[in-house]
This record gives structure tokens, C-alpha cells and sequence, in this order.
């Protein structure tokens, strides 16, 4: 059986995906997958083992010029590749106007999809051939492997989801894995960040362990703000620009991960680390971290602020 699953962002809404992927493989003998996937996350799906093809999509980037000449092209050559194959099945785990109306359209096969009272933006199941039911008040990952058994007829497993991405990077871990903890210093909305002051503290509380740290960043923004909160400290090292690939690879070696509410997050319990996950402004109920060793640290009037380095430390030592 060959499938097509249109999920295309953000990075937590791939990694929340990957589970229902090694159900069907586990369910269905054979059953393979292509993925659609915006640019800026194509590697991901190509980490698992069920998934044969990956297909680009650029929607973000197009919206800058869709009308340009350049769009124009790459829209028709992205048309092209997807309606090389006709799929048994399609899958629209995203659920929106735009995956519906841009990419499940033009898709060979039976489309499933989200029916209009569990869909984000109901219009979307206006282009599904099946719509389903799915529970929105069950988390994310739970949703997406609920539509999946539903789409391909099988019942759905009761254990965790597995993401079944670890392995791919447990053949060459880094030579100096189980000697450092990450720290996910970056987040997009300002209101989730974990005050500067605050991480200092904690690097300056881990000191007296032996324990280095290491900080990833993406931006120019982000690596200021590495550099800073590194500054003085020997056992902290801000690391090169690295590709996601990179990074997870430096994930998958960690001992321990730190983070605020972002899509490295994620990644990070999908390579099933310790993590603990700081939230203020967000419920970590349906969009928290899912995984093996993953804690919550969830502040008590919602402002990030609140959560002492001493109370995140506290639980690093126990973990």
C-alpha cells in the first residue's frame, strides 16, 4: 500500500505525526509512505523508516510572490511531482485550507481527512472523498494516530506512541554522548522566553556538577542571546550554526535537555531525551512534550519569570 500524508508544519505538528507512521508500519506489512512537508522541515520525515519520498512544499515562502514568475514555476513543478504516483490513500493530518486546497486537491488517491467539527478551519474537509471524527481534547499526537487507523483501517494501538527516529541516530552517537546537557534557549513568542537572569543562574547552579552545557541557536538574535547567556562561564559552549539534522544529532547525544516551548522541544522527545519544558503562557496539556522522560515545569500565574533556576535544578538533580 502506498500513502501520501500532507502534513506540512510547523516542526512540532511533523514530529507529532511520526508515531502514527510506525503504527500503520507495525499494522499494515508493506505499507509505505511520501510526505509532504514544507522545505524548512524535509528532513525530518526521511528519519523514518516507513517513508520512501519526501516532496518539498515552499507555501511560505511563496506567499512573499505567488504571482512571480518563480512561484508560478515551482508551484507547477511541485503539482508535477506530487501527481507522479497515484496513492492508495491520502492523508491530510494538517487539517487546513491550505494543505486541503493547495496540495490533498491535486493528489491521485482517496483523500481522508478531519471532518468539519475536528478540523482547525472546517472548510478544509470540503476536500476530503472520507471525513472523520477525531476527539480534539486528547493530545496532538493521540489525534493524528487516531485519524490514521481510521484512514487505513486498523484499530488503533492503546501503548505511547513511538516515534521510532531514535535508532537512526543511536549508530553514531557523538563521542562525547552522556557528558553534556542542551539548553533550548529559543522560542519564537517573547512571552515564552525564560529570562536571561534566570538561565544564568541555573548554568551557574550546574557548575559545581561537572556537567557541560551546550546551547544551539538558529538566528543572529538567538546566537546574541547564547553568547550572553554564556559569558564567564567555562562549562558552556554556544555552538556553529547547524543544520536540524546537526542538531539532533547533538540532541540524540545529551544526557539531559532543558527547554522553553519550541519545535526543538519536541525534537527532543522524539529522540526520547530527559527532557524538562518550561511553560508559562501555553497548556502543556494537549501540545506538551510526548515521549519517554518527559517533565513539565509549568508556572503558577502563567508568567515565565516565576520559575526559579533553583526549581528547574531540583528537578534536574532528580533526573
Amino acid at each position: 500500500m502506498q500513502v501520501l500524508i500532507v502534513k506540512t508544519s510547523s516542526m512540532g505538528d511533523v514530529l507529532h505525526a511520526l508515531p502514527a507512521l510506525t503504527d500503520a508500519m507495525r499494522a499494515i506489512p508493506g505499507i509505505r509512505f511520501d510526505w509532504v512537508v514544507e522545505e524548512g522541515f524535509s528532513q525530518i520525515p526521511s528519519w523514518h523508516p516507513a517513508v520512501d519520498r519526501v516532496i518539498p512544499v515552499a507555501i511560505r515562502r511563496w506567499r512573499k510572490n505567488w504571482f512571480g514568475p518563480e512561484a508560478r514555476q515551482q508551484r507547477c513543478d511541485f503539482k508535477r511531482k506530487v501527481q507522479e504516483r497515484s496513492y492508495d490513500i491520502v492523508i491530510d493530518a494538517q487539517g487546513l485550507m491550505k494543505s486541503a486546497a493547495l496540495v490533498t486537491r491535486i493528489a491521485r488517491g482517496s483523500k481522508h481527512g478531519l471532518d468539519c467539527k475536528s478540523a482547525r478551519e472546517p472548510f478544509a474537509s470540503w476536500f476530503y472523498n472520507h471525513r472523520h471524527k477525531i476527539d480534539k481534547q486528547q493530545h496532538a499526537v493521540e489525534r493524528i494516530r487516531e485519524l490514521f487507523a481510521k484512514s487505513l483501517g486498523f484499530e488503533k494501538p492503546q501503548n505511547k506512541g513511538d516515534y521510532a527516529i531514535a535508532t537512526h541516530f543511536l549508530s553514531h552517537p557523538p563521542t562525547d554522548a552522556g557528558q553534556y546537557l542542551v539548553f533550548l534557549h529559543a522560542t519564537t513568542r517573547d512571552e515564552k522566553h525564560w529570562p536571561e537572569k534566570n538561565w544564568r543562574e541555573l548554568i551557574q547552579l550546574i557548575a559545581p556538577t561537572g556537567m557541560r552545557i551546550k546551547l544551539p541557536w538558529g538566528a543572529a538574535h538567538e546566537h546574541q542571546r547564547a553568547l550572553r547567556l554564556a559569558e564567564g562561564f567555562p562549562h558552556v559552549e554556544v555552538l556553529a550554526k547547524l543544520s536540524l539534522q546537526q542538531v539532533a544529532e547533538v540532541l540524540a547525544g545529551a544526557k539531559t535537555v532543558v527547554s522553553v516551548d519550541t519545535g526543538l522541544s519536541h525534537l527532543a522527545a522524539a529522540l526520547d531525551r530527559p527532557n524538562i519544558t518550561l511553560f508559562g503562557p501555553t497548556d502543556p496539556g494537549l501540545i506538551g512534550g510526548y515521549g519517554q522522560n518527559q517533565h513539565a515545569i509549568t508556572s503558577s500565574d502563567h508568567c515565565m519569570a516565576s520559575i526559579s533556576a533553583n526549581e528547574v535544578f531540583a528537578l534536574l538533580q532528580k533526573l
